[in-house]
C-alpha cells in the first residue's frame, strides 16, 4: 500500500503560481511513477502530468504546457506540480496518484490522493 497526502492547493488570481506537494508513506515510493490530475466541478477527471520514476521523463496534456512542472524527490517521498500563469479553467481538485509506468490514463494508476482544492479568481 502506498498512501498519498496533496497539499499547497488554494485561492489565487490569475497569473498567480501555486506549488502543489504530494507525500507517500508506505512501500517504495521510488518504485512508483507518478501523475497529476484534476477534476473540475461537472466534469471528468482529466490528466495533468506524469512523471517517470527517476524522473527523467515528464508527459503534460497539451493545455497546461509551458505553465505546468512536474517533478519529484526520492529521499523526500515527494512529488510536486508547480503551477504558474495560473487560470480560471484550472480551478479543480487536484490529485496525485501512483502507477507502475508512467500514463495520461487515470486507470493505470493503483494509489489516489485525497486531492487538494486549487480555487483561481479573475
Amino acid at each position: 500500500q502506498v498512501q498519498l497526502v496533496e497539499s499547497g492547493g488554494g485561492l489565487v488570481q490569475a497569473g498567480g503560481s501555486l506549488r502543489l506537494s504530494c507525500v507517500a508513506s508506505g512501500r517504495a515510493f521510488s518504485s512508483y511513477a507518478m501523475g497529476w490530475f484534476r477534476q473540475a466541478p461537472g466534469k471528468e477527471r482529466e490528466f495533468v502530468a506524469t512523471i517517470s520514476v527517476s524522473g527523467g521523463n515528464t508527459y503534460y496534456r497539451d493545455s497546461v504546457k509551458g505553465r505546468f512542472t512536474i517533478s519529484r524527490d526520492n529521499a523526500k517521498n515527494s512529488v510536486y506540480l508547480q503551477i504558474d500563469s495560473l487560470k480560471p479553467e484550472d480551478t479543480a481538485v487536484y490529485y496525485c496518484a501512483a502507477a507502475r509506468v508512467e500514463s495520461r490514463i487515470a486507470g493505470n494508476y493503483l494509489y489516489w490522493g485525497q486531492g487538494t482544492q486549487v480555487t483561481v479568481s479573475s
